[in-house]
């Protein structure tokens, strides 16, 4: 949505990968600026499908990219962000390995980047207090998950037996994802290695009143599915 300043980055990321994706699929939330027109002018030279809809929010975006995807795995990415060269080589490793049961989901660490693409932080995740990868619910449900889509790997078996994104969340929508994921019997594998330049700027939806509402929303869905247990 409105990603004219950092799309052509993202997406030429992701056409540099050692490993290059299946299928490429941009989804435009309703946007108003000059983002599709970017998008539009890659897609003449490249394999590069773009969608339109009404603004919803990223977890209505994603779910329609999904919807129309034919790939066994999903690797999802925001406007302002871009992938290392290296990023699907990384991730799709484990599943190919084969060595972890009902295996869902595979990420890794991040770099932090202003809005300019100036360094802030290597390996961003080392700096956050919660374990990786995720081995109990507690551990899921007393930290902030710190698992990014843009970071992600995900099997679209499992995205779908678990519910895809929940609609209502444009924020903690995928703390939401991975916490289902968990409960639901899949394991995830962490590669502490930085695939991601993950931007984080005042304009960023971090900030916005939307992730606000939203983590509200997340808040109370989780007090109703895990409610406590004194005796436990």
């Amino acid at each position: 949505y409105n990603g004219a300043p950092f799309i052509r980055e993202a997406l030429e990321s992701v056409l540099r990968q050692t490993v290059p994706p299946d299928e490429i699929i941009v989804v435009d939330d309703g946007s108003t600026d000059d983002g599709p027109t970017i998008v539009e002018e890659l897609s003449r030279s490249r394999q590069i499908r773009l969608l339109r809809k009404a603004n919803g929010g990223q977890s209505s975006a994603r779910n329609l990219a999904v919807e129309t995807c034919g790939s066994s795995h999903l690797a999802f990415l925001d406007q302002d962000d871009a992938w290392y060269e290296n990023h699907l080589e990384v991730l799709k490793r484990p599943f190919e390995e084969g060595g972890m049961r009902n295996l869902a989901l595979v990420y890794g660490n991040l770099d932090q980047i202003d809005r300019n693409g100036r360094m802030v932080c290597h390996g961003c995740l080392d700096t956050v207090p919660t374990p990786h990868p995720k081995r109990s619910l507690l551990d899921c449900l007393r930290h902030d998950m710190f698992i990014l889509p843009g970071a992600s790997l995900v099997d679209k078996a499992a995205f779908m037996n678990v519910g895809r994104f929940d609609e209502r969340l444009s924020g903690y929508e995928d703390d939401d994802l991975f916490v289902r994921l968990f409960s639901g019997g899949y394991q995830s594998s962490y590669l502490n290695v930085s695939i991601t330049r993950w931007r984080i700027y005042a304009g960023s939806t971090s900030y916005s009143d939307r992730m606000r509402r939203s983590r509200m929303i997340y808040f109370r869905k989780l007090l109703e599915q895990h409610p406590d247990d004194p005796l436990l």
